[in-house]
C-alpha cells in the first residue's frame, strides 16, 4: 500500500486550499450573516475547473478523478460549508445525472454551461412525505401529446432557485410503480420556486421548495429509459455520499485547526491552555479521528475510480465523518469556551453548519440500514 498522494492530487489540494483561504475565508462570515449566495465565488470556482471536475473535457469538464474531487470538497468545507455544498450539490447531484444517463443531445445542451459554472443544476428528490423513504415519491408526470405534464412538490432542494440555475432533475411517478427522472428547465410555466428557506446553517447556500402545477416539459427531457429513475437516483446517492463524507472530514479538520490555534493563543493560569492535558487529549482525539475519517473517504473515492463497488465504503465514510464532525465541532467549541458561543468566532458557524451532515444524503440511521444490507443482515 502507498498512502501518499501523487503530485496531481497534491496540486489539487494546494490550489483549492489557497483559493479557500484567500478568497472564501475573508468573506465567509459576511456571507453567512447576510444569507447571501456567493455568485462571484461560483464564477471563480468555474474558472478553476471545480464545477465540473469529474466530467470529461469534451463536455467542458476537468476530467479529474473522484479522489481529486473529494480533496477539493474537503478543502472548501475546511473553510466554509456553504460554498462547499454549492459545488458538491451542483456537481454530484445536478450535473452527474445528466452525464451518466443523458442522451448525447442532452449532454451537449446542458453540460457545457454546467461544467463551466456559468449555470447551476439541482436534483429534486426529497418531498414533504418522501424523505428517508425516497421511493415514496408522489410527484407525477403524465405523458400527453409529446409532453410530460408534471404535478407535485419537492422540498429542501439545493441550488434550485439562484439567478444562474438552469434546471432541476426531478423524480416522478410516470406510471403505476414506475419512477422516472425528468429534466425541468427553470422558467417552465407551472413550475414555481419558493423564496430561500431559512436554515440553522449553510446560510449562504440556496435551498428551496419547488411546486409543479400542470408544468409542461418536453418529452425528450426524460433522463435515460422510462422507469429507471429509482435505480438512477440510488446510484447518484451512492456517489453523493462521497461528497458529504468529504465535507464531514473537511469540517472536522477546520474545527481542529481553529481549536488548535486558539488553544495555543489563549492564556489561563499563566500559560497557553494547549499546555493542559485536558485540552491536549481533546486535540489528540480529534486529530486521530480525522485521520481515520479521511482514510475512509479516500478509500471510497479510490474504489469508485477503480470501477469497483463503492456503495458500502461510501455509506461507512458518510456515517463516520458525519458523527466525527459532530464530536469535532463540539470539542472545538468547548476549547474556545465562552468565546466560541459568540458569532465573532468562526467555530460558531462551523458548529451550526455541521448538523446537516448527519441528515442530508441519507440520515445516520439510513446509512446504518445501507451498511447492514451490504453486510447481508
Amino acid at each position: 500500500m502507498n498512502f501518499d498522494l501523487d503530485s496531481e492530487h497534491e496540486l489539487v489540494r494546494k490550489t483549492v486550499r489557497d483559493f479557500a483561504e484567500q478568497r472564501v475565508a475573508p468573506i465567509a462570515e459576511e456571507l453567512d450573516r447576510e444569507s447571501r449566495f456567493p455568485y462571484d465565488l461560483v464564477a471563480e470556482l468555474g474558472e478553476l475547473g471545480l464545477m465540473g471536475m469529474t466530467i470529461p473535457e469534451q463536455y467542458g469538464g476537468a476530467g479529474a478523478d473522484t479522489l481529486s474531487y473529494a480533496i477539493a470538497v474537503e478543502e472548501l468545507t475546511r473553510v466554509d460549508s456553504s460554498v462547499a455544498i454549492t459545488v458538491a450539490a451542483h456537481h454530484s447531484l445536478g450535473t452527474l445525472p445528466i452525464y451518466y444517463y443523458g442522451s448525447e443531445a442532452q449532454k451537449e445542451r446542458w453540460l457545457p454551461d454546467l461544467t463551466s459554472g456559468k449555470k447551476l443544476a439541482a436534483f429534486g428528490l426529497t418531498e414533504p412525505e418522501a424523505g428517508s423513504d425516497a421511493g415514496a415519491t408522489r410527484t407525477r408526470a403524465e405523458a400527453r401529446e409529446g409532453k410530460w405534464i408534471v404535478n407535485g412538490s419537492k422540498i429542501f432542494i439545493t441550488n434550485a432557485g439562484t439567478d444562474i440555475t438552469s434546471c432541476v432533475t426531478i423524480t416522478a411517478q410516470t406510471g403505476d410503480s414506475e419512477t422516472s427522472n425528468i429534466i425541468v428547465p427553470n422558467g417552465t410555466p407551472g413550475y414555481e420556486i419558493s423564496k430561500p428557506m431559512k436554515k440553522l446553517g449553510w446560510r449562504a447556500s440556496d435551498t428551496r421548495e419547488l411546486s409543479f402545477k400542470d408544468a409542461e416539459v418536453p418529452e425528450e427531457n426524460l433522463l435515460g429509459p422510462r422507469g429507471k429513475g429509482f435505480q438512477q437516483f440510488l446510484e447518484i446517492l451512492d456517489g453523493g455520499r462521497i461528497s458529504v463524507a468529504s465535507m464531514g472530514a473537511g469540517l472536522a479538520q477546520g474545527a481542529y485547526d481553529l481549536a488548535s490555534a486558539y488553544a495555543q493563543e489563549r492564556q489561563q493560569f499563566g500559560k497557553p491552555i494547549a499546555k493542559f492535558q485536558a485540552i491536549q487529549f481533546k486535540l489528540a482525539d480529534m486529530a486521530t479521528e480525522i485521520e481515520a475519517g479521511r482514510n475512509l473517504v479516500y478509500k471510497a473515492a479510490w474504489l469508485k475510480d477503480q470501477g469497483r463497488d463503492f456503495a458500502l465504503a461510501a455509506a461507512q465514510a458518510k456515517l463516520y465523518t458525519g458523527e466525527l464532525s459532530n464530536r469535532a465541532v463540539n470539542w472545538a467549541l468547548q476549547i474556545h469556551g465562552g468565546y466560541g458561543y459568540m458569532d465573532e468566532y468562526a467555530i460558531s458557524r462551523l458548529y451550526r453548519d455541521q448538523k446537516i451532515l448527519e441528515i442530508g444524503e441519507g440520515t445516520n440511521e439510513v446509512q446504518r440500514m445501507v451498511i447492514a444490507r451490504h453486510l447481508g443482515l
